[in-house]
C-alpha cells in the first residue's frame, strides 16, 4: 500500500501559464507627475540640460546661480530619507532655472534610476507641453555593457548622438552651429539605453534639436573636468562653486545610478 505522506504527488494537470491565469494582475503603478512651486504658463527655454551621469550631477549640484522651481515625482521612488534642502544624497529629480543673462536655461538633475517601463513616461514629462525647450542636452555615461570596444578606467573621453533636426541644422550650410563642438559621434555598433535613449527619442519625435553626450568613466572624479569644460563651452558665464579636485559628498557616498535597466535602444 502506498504511503500518501511520503509518495511524490502526481504532476499537476495545469501548466505554469494556466496557473498564472488564476493570479489577479498587479495593480497599475501611479503615473509620474510634475510639481512646481508656481507655474501659470508653460516653461519655455532656449536650452534644457538633463543630467543623468554622476559627473554631470556633481557639476550641476555646484551651479551657484540656479533656482529650484519644481520636481518630478516618480511614485516608485520613496521620498523617505530625503533632506529638506536639495542634496546629492537624495533620490530626487529636481528642476531648476539658471540665471543666465544670455539664455533662458532649465536644469534637471535626475538622481535616481528609472526602469525601462517608466523611462518613456518620465521623458514625456520632461519634454512636454509644460516644459518646451528649443534645444535639449542630455548628459549620461557610456555603459560598458553597451559599448563596442575596450574601456579602460584610466581613459577619459566623450561622444555625442544627435537628432536629425540638430544634425541638419549645422550640416546644410545654415548659421546654426552644433551644440557640442569637437566631439566625435558615438561609435557604430555601440548602443545607448534607458532614460537617455527615451529622452533623445522624445526629441526626435517632436522635431527638437537634441544632443546626447555620453562620457567615460561612468563613476569617479576623473570625468568631472571634462563635463565641466563641456558645460562651460556652452554656457561661458556659468558659475561653479567646485573645489580644485571636484571631490564632494556624492563620490564619498558612491554612485547613485547603480541599478542598470534594459530599455529600448538608440543607436
Amino acid at each position: 500500500m502506498e504511503d500518501v505522506l511520503t509518495e511524490m504527488p502526481p504532476p499537476s494537470r495545469f501548466s505554469i501559464e494556466d496557473l498564472n491565469n488564476f493570479t489577479p494582475p498587479s495593480p497599475p503603478l501611479p503615473s509620474p507627475f510634475l510639481l512646481f512651486s508656481s507655474l501659470n504658463k508653460p516653461l519655455r527655454s532656449s536650452l534644457l540640460i538633463i543630467a543623468l551621469s554622476s559627473p554631470s550631477l556633481s557639476v550641476l549640484n555646484h551651479v551657484a546661480t540656479k533656482t529650484l522651481i519644481g520636481t518630478l515625482i516618480l511614485p516608485d521612488i520613496p521620498l523617505s530619507g530625503n533632506s529638506i534642502e536639495p542634496s546629492l544624497r537624495d533620490k530626487s529629480c529636481n528642476i531648476y532655472t539658471l540665471n543666465d543673462a544670455d539664455k533662458s536655461v532649465i536644469l534637471v538633475s535626475v538622481q535616481y534610476s528609472v526602469s525601462a517601463e517608466r523611462s518613456h513616461a518620465v521623458a514625456k514629462l520632461l519634454i512636454s507641453e509644460q516644459i518646451i525647450p528649443e534645444k535639449v542636452l542630455i548628459l549620461d555615461s557610456v555603459q560598458s555593457r553597451n559599448f563596442r570596444g575596450k574601456l579602460s578606467p584610466d581613459e577619459t573621453f566623450a561622444f555625442k548622438l544627435e537628432t536629425s533636426t540638430e544634425r541638419k541644422g549645422h550640416s546644410d550650410g545654415s548659421s546654426s552651429s552644433p551644440l557640442l563642438k569637437g566631439l566625435e559621434y558615438f561609435p557604430s555598433g555601440s548602443m545607448v539605453d534607458g532614460l537617455a535613449a527615451a529622452l533623445l527619442s522624445r526629441c526626435q519625435m517632436r522635431n527638437i534639436k537634441g544632443t546626447l553626450c555620453v562620457s567615460w568613466p561612468e563613476f569617479g572624479g576623473s570625468g568631472l573636468p571634462m563635463v565641466k569644460s563641456i558645460l562651460k563651452e556652452i554656457l561661458p558665464s556659468l558659475e561653479l562653486g567646485m573645489n580644485s579636485d571636484g571631490e564632494d559628498e556624492y563620490f564619498k557616498l558612491g554612485q547613485i545610478n547603480d541599478n542598470p535597466f534594459d530599455s529600448e535602444l538608440y543607436t
